[in-house]
């Protein structure tokens, strides 16, 4: 049990942490169920990442109670904006230490969950989690997202493909939209700010065929501390052109819609 955890008896004999109690409530609230075992599941992961993060640097937050809800309840967001349809392809974009993908995969055993990244010491983190949670539909792939979006059999082949604070919309759409199929999804995970990235990147979103269909704000209750998240949800309209996305760190470097037209080539 993580360091700093108190505990709690429920009816059902139970014995669980203060923060996973936290999880529960705050979830249910959001219209996510969690059961003892998902509990437990999430249990079995925080261990792992407080542990390795003594490492290799996957977040600065280690409070129990704290990850409990900027990390965890923060990825869960994202199935509260709008429906996952059941037994989706979903692929983590710059899954990092397995946000948002590892609780949306504990949380809705149906999704078939791919974690993409790029940094082989974090791939190994994430498959040691994705064993400790017991997770059997979830998946890591150590690969950039510009090499898989030109890959054949990923290219336009996931239903919905969620982000985390990986970059600026623009860019992100970039990364993600090129996976996504037709009639699918690109989830944007944002912090303060989003509304002014949703103008800067709409020209972007559009020539990569996505389409904004909504942004919702989530209020977060950490202790001490009350957060504003929003979510970006851009439907895929139409095909992505063939020569996005650009080669490895050129998203980056020169933000699709926002540079000039030389500099998008």
């Amino acid at each position: 049990m993580p360091s700093g955890s108190r505990c709690a008896r429920l009816a059902s004999g139970r014995i669980v942490t203060d923060w996973q109690q936290v999880l529960r409530t705050q979830s249910a609230k959001l219209g996510v169920e969690l059961t003892d075992p998902q509990l437990g599941a999430f249990e079995r992961y925080l261990g792992l990442l407080l542990e390795w993060n003594r490492r290799i640097n996957l977040t600065s937050i280690t409070d129990p109670a704290r990850v409990a809800v900027l990390h965890f309840l923060d990825s869960l967001t994202c199935l509260a904006a709008s429906a996952f349809p059941a037994r989706s392809r979903v692929a983590d974009v710059g899954s990092g230490a397995g946000l948002p993908g590892i609780p949306i995969a504990i949380a809705r055993p149906d999704l078939r969950v791919t974690l993409f990244e790029s940094v082989s010491k974090k791939c190994r983190f994430l498959e040691a989690a994705i064993s400790t949670a017991g997770l059997r539909n979830a998946a890591v792939s150590c690969a950039r997202a510009e090499a898989a979006g030109h890959d054949a059999g990923l290219r336009e082949s996931f239903d919905v493909v969620v982000t985390r604070a990986v970059a600026d919309l623009a860019v992100a759409a970039e990364l993600c939209l090129p996976l996504a199929r037709l009639g699918g999804a690109a989830v944007m995970m944002k912090g303060p700010g989003a509304r002014d990235e949703i103008a800067r990147g709409a020209a972007a979103v559009k020539i990569l065929g996505g389409e904004l269909e909504l942004a919702r704000d989530f209020t977060l209750q950490a202790p001490d501390e009350r957060v504003s998240r929003t979510i970006i949800w851009l439907r895929k309209r139409a095909p992505t052109p063939e020569r996005y996305p650009r080669a490895p760190g050129r998203p980056a470097k020169h933000p699709l819609g926002i540079d000039t037209p030389r500099s998008q080539g």
